[in-house]
């Protein structure tokens, strides 16, 4: 059978989703749970790579099993799975995948959530959960960073805002959005929303730097058009830490 699920996780234990020999990964989790669950080798494929210690409010898999494995209706598929997985990861959605679809291919676009706390001192509910930014940000910061971030808005070249260590055929994406707002659970939580088609290595976590960085006052808005048609990586803010991007949302 072939399905298709969404899950969420997170991911302080995980060093990324995909598999790599001998460390804990998302899809080393995955396959194992469900080649438990089916008593035989799945294959699990994935909406996206995410890296050490992102999070995932919405992650899409594909899992495939061979002919001769039970057939689970869809519906109890993520209770039947969920005693093989452990606490910090959990299916809430399932249902049959068409024999065309392709779980990365398919995605019409993304959403990533950053979160940027700006408490005075360390908040441990948020502690690995954000980024906790101690140095005082200005009250109107989720303004200043709104602004500046609707200049990344469309279609370019995010060179600048990619990490060394990646190789892509292209650095051309689009992003059709950019939000910017205060959290409605505290005052000092910054919520950075940015939806695209794709994204670049360490993409979203440099645009949350630059970001970040204008607010401080060490780069200006103006600044951010120029940065983009530099396509040098140095040009462009710090890269924020892992602890603060979740995959937030996946549309297919």
């Amino acid at each position: 059978m072939y399905y298709f699920l969404r899950l969420r996780y997170v991911g302080d234990n995980f060093r990324g989703f995909q598999y790599q020999p001998g460390l804990r990964t998302v899809q080393s989790v995955l396959t194992e749970a469900f080649g438990e669950l089916f008593g035989n080798e799945v294959l699990v494929k994935g909406c996206s790579r995410t890296d050490s210690g992102v999070h995932a409010n919405d992650y899409c898999i594909t899992v495939l099993t061979p002919e001769y494995a039970p057939d689970i209706p869809p519906e109890k598929l993520p209770f039947a799975v969920k005693r093989y997985l452990p606490e910090d990861i959990s299916v809430y959605s399932a249902e049959y995948a068409p024999d065309n679809f392709h779980v990365r291919h398919d995605v019409k676009y993304k959403e990533y959530l950053y979160l940027v706390d700006n408490s005075p001192v360390p908040d441990p509910f948020y502690t690995r959960r954000s980024w906790q930014y101690l140095y005082p940000l200005p009250e109107e910061s989720d303004i200043i960073m709104h602004n500046a971030g609707q200049y990344l808005v469309g279609t370019h070249d995010f060179s600048s805002f990619m990490a060394e260590g990646s190789e892509v055929a292209s650095r051309v994406r689009t992003i059709f959005y950019i939000n910017v707002k205060k959290s409605i659970l505290k005052s000092k939580l910054f919520e950075i929303r940015v939806a695209g088609d794709g994204f670049l290595y360490n993409m979203v976590r440099i645009i949350a730097g630059t970001l970040v960085d204008v607010a401080a006052g060490r780069k200006k808005t103006e600044d951010i058009p120029e940065i983009l048609k530099k396509c040098d990586r140095k040009y462009a803010g710090m890269t924020a830490p892992p602890e603060g991007l979740y995959l937030n949302r996946v549309v297919y």
